[in-house]
């Protein structure tokens, strides 16, 4: 298992079952640790060898499952006071690594599409989107990360 190093960042492995006619991919129950409430699911794509810039929510905990593709998520924790104040984590979940990310509020997040077909990212969040409680960073320099 990755060693977290982000405050607040927790990595769930997820069960995926196998069947003859199609499989099923667990992504969340209100039982499991990182579960904070429903506000909305929704699914994204990111192509390969693109990368979604830097984006905090001040609010919102994301909960971000791969259950097809690959996808390289980079975390960065600016938080003053935190006990993993300028930390990185950085995980790629997948078909491979198959967990779930909960990322708390407050927290920086972006990602890159690792895998060369389809990329898919379901996000079970704790609220609605509202473009209020969300900064963003439209280029990527602008926190400093080695992403080679």
């Amino acid at each position: 298992m990755d060693k977290v190093n982000v405050e607040g960042v927790l990595l769930t492995p997820l069960k995926k079952i196998h069947h003859p006619k199609g499989d099923v991919f667990h992504g969340m129950k209100k039982s499991d640790a990182g579960f904070s409430g429903f506000g909305e699911a929704y699914f994204s794509t990111i192509n390969f060898e693109d990368t979604k810039p830097w984006k905090k929510h001040l609010e919102m905990t994301l909960n971000f499952v791969v259950p097809i593709g690959e996808i390289r998520f980079v975390i960065f924790d600016d938080r003053k006071g935190s006990s993993t104040e300028s930390n990185f984590f950085d995980v790629t979940l997948g078909e491979n690594n198959y967990q779930r990310i909960t990322i708390p509020p407050g927290v920086w997040v972006a990602f890159s599409g690792v895998g060369s077909a389809y990329n898919l990212l379901l996000n079970l969040a704790n609220l609605e989107h509202n473009p209020n409680e969300v900064e963003r960073k439209e280029n990527l320099s602008e926190i400093v990360y080695n992403w080679e």
